[in-house]
């Protein structure tokens, strides 16, 4: 008896569902609720959180100010700046700007990083309400 052939189909891959022995990923290495789960850029927006939140209890305009964290500044200067701020204009509100590498290759750990983050917000608050940081927090300088 002659078996029928079955027609050339075109080799297209399988897709796979596990990789070749069974044993791939599963879920996440770690669970939400572990600090390995928490990226740096979301380590690092919390610190910058923190410190609005300390200085809106002594200056409630902050509310209105809004806090944007960005990786890194445009390359416009040949000083890199740790922050900026723009005051507001009739279409959009003032804003504070935390450019987070180059705060982060300045400092070593968590708290370097929390206390260069707290200035460079304090300093920004100040050159926008045109305060001097003193003024502003006068805990500034003082760590």
């Amino acid at each position: 008896m002659d078996s029928p052939v079955p027609p050339n189909r075109p080799s297209e891959p399988r897709p796979r569902h596990r990789d070749r022995h069974g044993r791939g990923m599963r879920g996440p290495v770690a669970p939400p609720q572990v600090p390995l789960s928490v990226s740096r850029a979301d380590t690092f927006r919390d610190l910058v959180q923190d410190s609005v939140e300390r200085l809106e209890r002594r200056w409630p305009q902050l509310a209105d100010v809004d806090f944007l964290v960005l990786d890194v500044p445009v390359a416009t200067e040949e000083t890199v700046p740790l922050g900026s701020s723009l005051s507001a204009a009739k279409d959009r509100p003032a804003q504070i700007v935390v450019y987070r590498r180059p705060v982060e290759i300045r400092t070593k750990s968590r708290d370097e990083r929390a206390l260069l983050v707290h200035e460079v917000v304090v300093e920004q608050v100040a050159e926008l309400l045109g305060l001097s940081p003193e003024s502003v927090d006068p805990r500034y300088g003082q760590d």
